[in-house]
């Protein structure tokens, strides 16, 4: 798969090569004959071949361009808490308070720890590159190390999540709520924001590994246009031939 994408300009340069050399050979034929009749049933099937690859292909770098973009909102909101967690500790975790604070302020080590480790995981290479594949190639997407459809899968990267609101949290948040509610809410809100930004990134997961799966049709639309470039030498030879 690796070759026939790498390669993709090559082999259809060399496609449309060989169909001149064959148009080439039955050039002198007669306009009306079987040859011609054949040449011209290569150049329907083929192209029709080369239609429903696109069309599915197209399918696929759609699907893939709007994972991207979800992708890129999941890496913002990563950001984002990333940055409301060292908010938060800043403000809370410094004073040295033990007890309930002390809780939520491990619960919240543990957060960004955990968000900081999934920033890392093959589904946000593409974010940290400087474009995508899809733009940087002449034509489709090619497997490299920095796709995110092509990369390690999730086994590479352990993905890290736990649960912000536990038998700890629970109830230090609710003795806090009186003597110190803004400590309260501020954690409530961090907690809601990392189980909804946990959630999105396990479906983010799963459309991921789908669209890597169904990769290979990238491939076969490179090698249905390689078809296509054979036989429309073939289809052009036919007209010429009938004008002649």
């Amino acid at each position: 798969m690796n070759f026939v994408l790498d390669h993709q300009l090559a082999l259809l340069f060399a496609c449309f090569v060989l169909g001149c050399v064959g148009t080439s050979v039955i050039y002198c034929a007669p306009a009306g004959s079987r040859a011609w009749q054949l040449a011209d049933l290569l150049w329907v099937v083929l192209g029709g071949l080369g239609a429903v690859t696109a069309v599915l292909a197209g399918i696929y770098t759609s699907d893939s361009s709007r994972l991207d973009r979800q992708i890129g909102i999941a890496y913002a909101l990563t950001d984002a808490f990333d940055r409301d967690a060292a908010r938060f500790r800043l403000r809370y975790c410094e004073t040295g308070d033990g007890g309930d604070v002390r809780a939520l302020c491990n619960k919240v080590e543990f957060l960004s720890a955990s968000t900081a480790g999934n920033a890392d995981l093959p589904l946000f290479l593409a974010i940290t590159e400087s474009t995508g594949q899809l733009r940087r190639l002449p034509l489709f997407s090619k497997p490299e190390a920095a796709d995110p459809m092509t990369a390690g899968s999730f086994e590479d990267a352990a993905f890290l999540a736990f649960v912000a609101l536990d038998d700890t949290t629970r109830p230090a948040l609710v003795r806090l709520r009186e003597p110190q509610p803004a400590i309260a809410a501020d954690f409530q809100i961090l907690a809601s924001t990392y189980d909804g930004l946990i959630e999105q990134v396990r479906s983010l997961m799963a459309e991921w590994e789908f669209l890597r799966a169904s990769a290979a049709i990238l491939v076969l639309q490179t090698l249905a246009l390689c078809l296509v470039a054979f036989a429309a030498p073939f289809r052009l030879g036919k007209s010429m031939a009938e004008l002649r």
